[in-house]
């Protein structure tokens, strides 16, 4: 759907100042490259434009030549082609048949719009928002009623996540009554545990599909990742609870919930969209929503527990 059929081709034998002279008045759809082909027209090589204009012009196509630093099918997946070519830092793709024979290449102006496009998905999808098609534009461009309708499902299920959490913060009501300063850690607990999920949530989405390491080495990693993060925060936060309140007890209880919250949020935002995918589900369109509930469902349970213990 992207690629474009007139490029400028060559045969290993031409010259390099027979090539120029046919580029001259050409009608191409890209010329960044010349591409050398031989006679059942397999992609052979190709040469920058830039480094044609800065041979001598006897030499021939074959001897200055490189091989394509990557070639794509013309069935494959548009994001995958883009991702490739940021990967091997080229501002064109050559497409290939099943005997590398040039069909066509894939143009820079195409690999800029195929990433703003699956940008914009990506966004959209974590954000749990549906998209297909003409729906994306629906979606956005639609009536007030329709707009709600691409936004409702995955939030219905933080609804009834947040109806879970008013249960709970009312189990420990009379730890709250008790010290009222415990209640002004809520906030700050619940969105740091949902930040740190996010961020998760977003690199195992994009990550998920291109890695190369287990799933046990990705879930271990991120739940280092995670209380380092924690500790990293708890370290900021003790000194500075403790000496506002005068209470490094309730500061140590925040600081506790804190590193177990960062590590149960990353290790979470990882293996969500995993579980999601086991079950047919596409992982980005509820992974951030749904991980947001589950986090702060742990986090506000940690931090309780820690109080209750610790006070």
């Amino acid at each position: 759907q992207h690629m474009v059929g007139r490029v400028p081709t060559g045969k290993p034998a031409d010259l390099v100042g027979a090539m120029l002279a046919n580029l001259a008045g050409g009608e191409y759809d890209t010329a960044n490259a010349v591409y050398v082909l031989d006679e059942q027209q397999k992609l052979l090589g190709y040469i920058t434009l830039r480094r044609l204009l800065g041979e001598g012009m006897q030499r021939r196509l074959g001897d200055i030549m490189q091989p394509p630093p990557i070639t794509v099918e013309p069935e494959e997946d548009q994001e995958l082609v883009a991702v490739a070519a940021i990967d091997h830092e080229t501002t064109e793709v050559p497409v290939v048949d099943d005997n590398m024979r040039l069909v066509g290449v894939v143009p820079a102006r195409a690999l800029l719009r195929i990433q703003r496009r699956e940008h914009h998905e990506d966004i959209d999808r974590l954000a749990g928002i549906l998209r297909e098609n003409q729906q994306a534009r629906h979606a956005i461009e639609g009536n007030v009623l329709a707009r709600a309708l691409y936004r409702l499902p995955w939030l219905v299920v933080g609804l009834a996540g947040g109806g879970v959490a008013t249960w709970m913060m009312a189990a420990f009501e009379s730890e709250m009554q008790t010290r009222l300063a415990v209640a002004f850690f809520v906030p700050a607990l619940v969105y740091l545990a949902g930040a740190i999920g996010t961020q998760s949530v977003t690199i195992a989405v994009r990550g998920l599909s291109t890695s190369r390491m287990t799933l046990l080495e990705l879930a271990r990693s991120e739940l280092i990742t995670g209380m380092l993060i924690g500790l990293f925060l708890a370290m900021i936060a003790l000194p500075a609870i403790g000496f506002a309140l005068g209470d490094m007890r309730l500061a140590a209880a925040v600081c506790i919930a804190l590193v177990i919250a960062s590590a149960l949020s990353t290790t979470i935002g990882l293996l969500l969209p995993w579980t999601l995918s086991k079950f047919g589900i596409d992982p980005a369109y509820g992974s951030g929503p749904l991980a947001t509930i589950l986090q702060d469902l742990l986090s506000l349970l940690s931090y309780f527990l820690c109080v209750v213990l610790l006070l």
